[in-house]
């Protein structure tokens, strides 16, 4: 695969858009927490073997608390909020950044993935 930097531009763009990151014309979930097995425009392979998807776990897990600790310094640098406000605003945090996040961890998990390797086809497996 040609690695220049519009390509990557266009792959990272349709990962951030949650489309395949080989063609750009199927969505990579079919329902909200569900990865589709294969994008049904081009038939690359989303789904692999088990264990693929632990570096999409990862990067979502160092999301997360990069951005709590983001969250953490701006309040104890520009507010005055109590110890107890801002344990409770980092919990929040905590609990629905991943969940806000978990679309785009995979898909751009996925997108990395086709830079580096390229998908498989259905029909390779």
């Amino acid at each position: 695969m040609k690695r220049d930097p519009r390509t990557i531009a266009l792959t990272l763009w349709r990962s951030l858009k949650l489309q395949c990151p080989a063609c750009g014309r199927a969505s990579v979930f079919g329902r909200p927490f569900n990865v589709r097995v294969h994008c049904t425009s081009c038939d690359v392979t989303f789904k692999r073997e088990e264990g693929f998807f632990v570096g999409a776990i990862m990067a979502n897990v160092v999301a997360t608390e990069v951005c709590i600790l983001v969250v953490y310094f701006f309040c104890l640098l520009f507010t005055h909020l109590n110890e107890q406000t801002m344990l409770t605003v980092l919990f929040v945090i905590g609990i629905s950044f991943p969940l806000a996040f978990y679309h785009h961890s995979w898909s751009l998990w996925l997108g990395l993935d086709h830079l580096i390797e390229g998908l498989p086809k259905r029909s390779q497996r």
